[in-house]
């Protein structure tokens, strides 16, 4: 079990949660960029895996108007990744995280790991971004009550099923994560809900994840979608993950208009270009 009882300050402070959640309030979404620190994630893997180039992409997408970043260290692609340790992940992260979190935007620690997520916010990362939605390990839960931090739930699943309902599938997933939630004592405040795009579904249970997106709203939480590059977009225009841009943008258009209020892309400034027009437009209404 990881022990959290040692450690009497949170690590995310009052100041990180109120400039998330002024984030959350604007009229277009927030933005968090995707910056890998791993060989082998599926769109751009071993790119920024040398300290001084993900440093240089976070500054990047700063610049490009990235309001959160959201760092990894091991790939969580569906298929074909390849475990890694946490003292490998901790190998990856030490050279960079602190450099990246003294930007000054919120950090996201994107892990399933808890000892890494304790690390992390240890070193100053603000939320914590878990694929598997509080589910995996107990300790998890656990860590983020104690820490009072906010947390990213994600949807997943152990393997595709074409014959479900995904909608139904993802209401009884996150009703189990928020009783994990709740009974590990992590304020309802504190979550946010990601469909996980991608994840243990179909290329067309993810399409149907993001056109009924607003169903999700039942639990009264924000929302984030990180559809970018996502094999989905290849099914409808056969690409490669780095040809996906316009996929990219339409689907995180929808979601938009569906109520996400993060998106999670790796293309930050057409992104954010994308989602200020479409709400200047709207205005317009």
């Amino acid at each position: 079990m990881i022990s959290t009882a040692a450690r009497p300050a949170p690590a995310a402070t009052p100041a990180d949660r109120q400039v998330l959640w002024a984030l959350l309030s604007r009229a277009y979404p927030a933005v968090m960029g995707v910056l890998n620190v791993t060989p082998d994630s599926f769109s751009d893997g071993g790119q920024f895996l040398a300290p001084e180039l993900a440093l240089a992409q976070a500054r990047r997408m700063i610049a490009d108007g990235a309001d959160i970043l959201d760092i990894g260290a091991e790939s969580t692609r569906p298929y074909g990744a390849q475990p890694v340790t946490a003292d490998e992940e901790l190998q990856r992260l030490r050279p960079v995280l602190a450099d990246v979190v003294s930007l000054g935007v919120p950090v996201s620690i994107d892990s399933m790991k808890p000892a890494v997520v304790a690390w992390a916010l240890d070193a100053g990362a603000s939320l914590a971004n878990d694929v598997w939605g509080l589910q995996r390990d107990p300790d998890m839960a656990r860590l983020l009550a104690a820490r009072q931090t906010p947390v990213i739930v994600m949807h997943n699943r152990d393997r595709v099923d074409p014959d479900i309902d995904i909608m139904k599938d993802m209401a009884a997933f996150f009703t189990r994560s928020l009783d994990i939630a709740e009974k590990a004592g992590i304020s309802r405040d504190n979550l946010m809900l990601d469909p996980g795009i991608g994840f243990g579904k179909t290329p067309e249970q993810s399409m149907t994840a993001l056109a009924r997106l607003d169903e999700l709203a039942v639990f009264g939480l924000p929302l984030l979608v990180g559809a970018s590059r996502k094999r989905f977009i290849s099914s409808v225009s056969p690409s490669e993950p780095q040809q996906r841009l316009g996929g990219s943008i339409a689907a995180h258009l929808i979601a938009a208009q569906g109520g996400a209020r993060i998106i999670r892309t790796h293309d930050v400034a057409e992104t954010v270009q994308a989602l200020r027009v479409a709400a200047a437009i709207g205005d317009r209404r």
